[in-house]
């Protein structure tokens, strides 16, 4: 069967193909209650806001600021990309693959 999904996000769809391949049963009874497109979308926004909070705590907390990015644009985009790869894979596995 073909869903007719629309405007769910990345983690959305992550969690959908997620759920597809390991918990059928779940979508199906979503699909008959007409709410797996809500549901995708409320689990993308989820993903999509923790996953804001998680690279702001942890830029924080790593003292990566605006003055390391002025002054070391390099080493600042060297952080964030970790911390927001770390931070990704927090949310994968918390929110997306459960």
């Amino acid at each position: 069967m073909k869903d007719n999904l629309k405007d769910i996000g990345v983690f959305g769809r992550m969690h959908y193909d997620y759920l597809r391949k390991n918990k059928p049963t779940v979508i199906n009874v979503m699909r008959m209650n007409g709410t797996l497109n809500d549901y995708l979308k409320s689990v993308n926004e989820q993903a999509e806001e923790m996953l804001f909070q998680l690279v702001k705590q942890m830029a924080k907390a790593e003292g990566v600021t605006e003055k390391l990015k002025s002054a070391d644009q390099m080493k600042w985009v060297g952080m964030m990309n970790n911390i927001r790869d770390r931070a990704n894979e927090i949310v994968l596995n918390e929110v997306i693959f459960i």
